[in-house]
């Protein structure tokens, strides 16, 4: 039987957007408030692309200035890379431009404007307080150009959290295997194995 493939995926952006809830949602299917991630941490998730069984590797790492030197060590490798920002507030969606060149930097992906990247317009359950709407996200993606989705989610009432990582796990495939197919996605084991990674509070 041929090894299951690992696909890895890092979720980045400014610190309190959301990461870590979003992850938690996807993986638990429950709502965890607001709570800073301390360096790097990640689970395990089986799905099925296209029938082939595979394990998402998502890898959450933390928005605060810090920690920002740990990064190189956990984003190489990565098959696709998720930006989030909160859309109630404007700055954090601009940095997401700094935090893609970063990841490209970081990286040395080879062809960035081919490299997939998925955009998180978090904590659309909060109307009142939104400033930044998908028409305005859509058109900043576009003017950072590359190849970028972009979806409105709510780690709170789970609004597009399935759809998005749906999205997720087959360009993930697609960027490990490039002819292969984007089919449905179909999950089967919401199961996580956490490991927390060595590195402890400054």
């Amino acid at each position: 039987m041929a090894p299951r493939k690992v696909l890895k995926i890092v979720i980045i952006g400014e610190k309190s957007v959301g990461k870590t809830s979003v992850l938690k949602r996807y993986v638990d299917q429950r709502f965890v408030p607001l709570k800073p991630t301390i360096g790097v941490d990640f689970v395990n998730k089986d799905v099925m692309v296209n029938d082939k069984m595979v394990t998402l590797q998502l890898w959450d790492t933390s928005g605060q200035e810090r920690f920002r030197s740990l990064e190189i060590s956990y984003y190489r490798g990565s098959d696709c890379c998720i930006l989030v920002f909160d859309v109630t507030n404007k700055k954090s969606m601009e940095e997401l431009k700094m935090w893609r060149e970063d990841f490209i930097d970081k990286t040395g992906v080879q062809n960035p404007d081919q490299f997939p990247f998925i955009v998180f317009g978090n904590k659309v359950d909060d109307a009142e307080k939104r400033v930044v709407f998908e028409k305005d996200a859509q058109a900043f993606i576009r003017s950072i150009g590359g190849n970028i989705f972009y979806f409105d989610t709510s780690a709170k009432d789970a609004t597009n959290i399935d759809e998005a990582f749906a999205t997720v796990s087959r360009v993930s495939l697609q960027s490990q295997v490039p002819n292969e197919p984007p089919e449905d996605l179909i999950v089967i084991d919401s199961a996580a194995h956490r490991k927390q990674s060595t590195c402890c509070p400054m």
